[in-house]
């Protein structure tokens, strides 16, 4: 198996099923946690020197920090429903405590803070919603945490897209510190495929090809995106959805698009306004 691959597991006592540390990517920004509760477990973490963003994938759950507590939370009992989710901001040196109203799947995406805000609800009202690209490359976006939206270094955002389509497309990257032309960005893609037995696949390559792999990802898994470009496509059959956390020096997406593809996004473009 690939080492850009994480694969989840059986829940552990905690209910930990997957888990990428700065350590474990070989990176210095974005951690990634994903957890399948019980209904009445709990779950318990201080965040230290990372600040944090809970993400309810699926299921109801009661979230307190130190100063806060949202009771029942948690709308969408799959993530193939497309509606936005429940998400809780929680900064650096406080702590969380999920309780599972129902059986409950959590996705906690992590990055370094400062402490600058507060903890809060991202509730659904609150997600941006967007369709990006147009017929094969055509894909649904939710804005869980923008970079308009307060955070220390936090970029969360989910994906849909539907069987046959490709997303993440044209191929972009974020690999270089040059701002105001391109950021740099580490990136996690954790990948949910309808029906589950189904498959995604992922290419992640740079210029000079010294990184060009393509990968089969299974339900499941994480894809860690160290550099380059990393498109995705679904194949007949199958939706394919994806939660990304991304997290760098500077709290900004500015990407650059693989020059060779670059003319395709036009191209649909201006066929959907004929």
């Amino acid at each position: 198996m690939s080492h850009l691959i994480v694969p989840s597991h059986r829940p552990d006592k905690e209910g930990k099923v997957l888990s990428v540390t700065p350590e474990s990517a070989g990176w210095g920004y974005v951690g990634f946690e994903v957890y399948v509760l019980q209904k009445g477990q709990t779950l318990k973490r201080e965040t230290g020197k990372q600040e944090a963003c809970l993400v309810l994938l699926s299921g109801k759950a009661t979230v307190s920090t130190k100063k806060e507590q949202w009771k029942n939370i948690g709308e969408r009992m799959n993530v193939f429903e497309k509606i936005p989710p429940y998400s809780v901001y929680v900064p650096s040196e406080d702590f969380y405590e999920v309780e599972a109203v129902t059986d409950l799947e959590i996705a906690v995406c992590l990055a370094p803070g400062k402490g600058t805000y507060p903890a809060r609800l991202i509730a659904p009202e609150d997600v941006g919603i967007e369709i990006r690209g147009a017929g094969n490359i055509e894909r649904k976006i939710h804005n869980i945490l923008p970079e308009q939206k307060p955070a220390d270094s936090l970029l969360v955002v989910e994906v849909f897209t539907p069987e046959g389509n490709w997303s993440s497309y044209p191929p972009h990257k974020h690999d270089q510190d040059n701002l105001p032309h391109e950021s740099y960005l580490e990136e996690t893609y954790y990948h949910k495929i309808h029906p589950g037995h189904g498959f995604a696949v992922q290419r992640v390559y740079t210029d000079d090809r010294s990184l060009d792999e393509t990968l089969i990802v299974k339900n499941g898994d994480v894809v860690l995106v160290p550099k380059g470009y990393h498109p995705v496509s679904a194949p007949p059959g199958y939706e394919v959805y994806y939660l990304n956390v991304m997290a760098g020096p500077v709290r900004t997406w500015k990407f650059h698009n693989d020059p060779d593809h670059e003319w395709v996004m036009e191209s649909k473009l201006a066929a959907k306004r004929s």
